[in-house]
């Protein structure tokens, strides 16, 4: 994974509650190898049934096409555990997703995937929804490091992560290159606990 430390973006704005992985990537992709999953991030909700762009929706405005970060409404990620959810958000090119809650599962995807999952109070959201409404190409400023979030006019509020996961982020490792970096403690353990009993049948 690619360390992750600082992020300055224009925001998609999704303020809509319970936006589910179902929306976020659609059942029937999901036995598709992971090549570029960012193609049905919202898939159905992107494209008509001839492949067109539907007009009116937020990620088919030219604005947000390299957008970075994504401002949704409560309980965004909901519904199944599918991770192809944080494969396509990962894949379109979105490194952080803000909300003032996230699925518990999705929020934990997210983390395996180098997106950085952000739990913004609910008048914080509020407030940076309606700042972005009247300046909708107005950038925000994530610094993970220092566990901010800064957007238009100077607003800015601080988050919380737990502190194994954002070294894990700042560090760019994943748990299996965590589980990795000790395997010469691992072997050590092994050599002294010797050969592992017969089980008797």
């Amino acid at each position: 994974m690619n360390p992750f430390e600082r992020v300055r973006s224009v925001v998609i704005p999704m303020p809509q509650t319970d936006i589910n992985t179902d929306e976020i990537v659609p059942a029937r992709f999901m036995s598709r190898a992971r090549a570029d999953y960012g193609r049905y991030f919202f898939h159905d909700r992107r494209f008509d049934s001839d492949g067109g762009l539907r007009a009116g929706f937020v990620l088919n405005e030219p604005r947000y096409e390299n957008a970075q970060i994504l401002l949704a409404g409560t309980n965004f990620g909901c519904g199944s555990s599918r991770e192809h959810a944080v494969f396509a958000l990962a894949d379109f090119g979105v490194r952080v997703v803000m909300a003032p809650q996230l699925a518990d599962i999705f929020h934990a995807n997210c983390f395996k995937n180098a997106v950085l999952p952000i739990e913004l109070s609910e008048s914080f959201a509020s407030q940076l929804q309606e700042t972005l409404r009247g300046d909708p190409g107005g950038e925000v400023e994530v610094d993970l490091e220092g566990q901010t979030v800064t957007g238009p006019g100077g607003l800015t509020c601080w988050f919380e992560i737990d502190a194994f996961r954002k070294r894990n982020l700042l560090c760019g490792l994943d748990e299996i290159d965590r589980t990795l970096g000790l395997l010469a403690d691992i072997e050590r353990f092994e050599v002294r606990r010797g050969p592992a009993p017969e089980i008797l049948e």
